[in-house]
């Protein structure tokens, strides 16, 4: 027997009886029978509620709307120049509703090539994040060649847009709605609010680790906005 297999067997004879234990009912049937279903609209104000606990700052609005809203929101905040990915329904109607109001900074290029430019002169990175968790207040990104994860970590201000549709009720239901088991990216990243840190005494400060701000707008048809 080697080594290994040697520690091994000793680990395994040290575990505990389970004869006694109770098999674990499945994870689908504790979410169906512990939690109650929440509409679209609960959701929407659910992940509302806990993102602005988390001190980020949220905008609801229409497909309509949501462009020209979201760009006085950015002027009212003094936001000169935005970095986005010029790819996609979202950043050309976002480019659409700028009329020059804005600098818009393309993520067309190897962040290499233009690092000095991103930390310093950048106010604002825009992103669409893929869904979003209700029951904890999370948006949840894909990280890709379009959607770099320095677009949202490096800029003082995040801007983030999610749709209504895509509201999850918890973490299981989008792990099982999205099918992450078959396809599940290289890197996921979860936002719930501004970067924040604490020190040993549990002061608070903000923009340690990334945004300092963080600004979401929840497209929402078909309800209040």
């Amino acid at each position: 027997m080697s080594a290994r297999n040697s520690i091994l067997k000793k680990l395994r004879g040290a575990l505990p009886e389970a004869a006694d234990t109770q098999p674990a009912p499945a994870v689908s049937q504790y979410y169906a029978k512990t939690l109650t279903p929440l509409s679209r609209q609960e959701r929407v104000d659910q992940l509302r509620a806990l993102l602005e606990t988390s001190h980020a700052d949220v905008i609801v609005a229409t497909s309509e709307t949501w462009p020209e809203v979201l760009v006085q929101r950015l002027l009212t905040l003094g936001v000169q120049r935005l970095a986005f990915n010029e790819e996609g329904e979202e950043s050309r109607q976002l480019a659409a509703a700028v009329k020059g109001q804005l600098n818009l900074v393309p993520f067309d290029k190897p962040i290499e090539d233009w690092k000095q430019e991103l930390f310093d002169a950048v106010d604002a990175g825009f992103t669409v994040a893929n869904s979003a968790i209700a029951a904890t207040g999370t948006l949840v990104f894909k990280s890709s060649p379009q959607l770099p994860r320095s677009l949202s970590l490096v800029p003082p201000l995040h801007v983030a847009l999610v749709r209504a549709e895509t509201i999850h009720a918890h973490l299981f239901a989008a792990a099982l709605d999205e099918n992450w088991t078959a396809a599940m990216p290289t890197n996921l990243v979860m936002v719930s609010g501004p970067s924040k840190t604490s020190d040993i005494q549990q002061t608070l400060a903000y923009g340690a680790h990334g945004p300092k701000q963080m600004l979401v707008v929840i497209v929402q048809d078909g309800g209040a906005a």
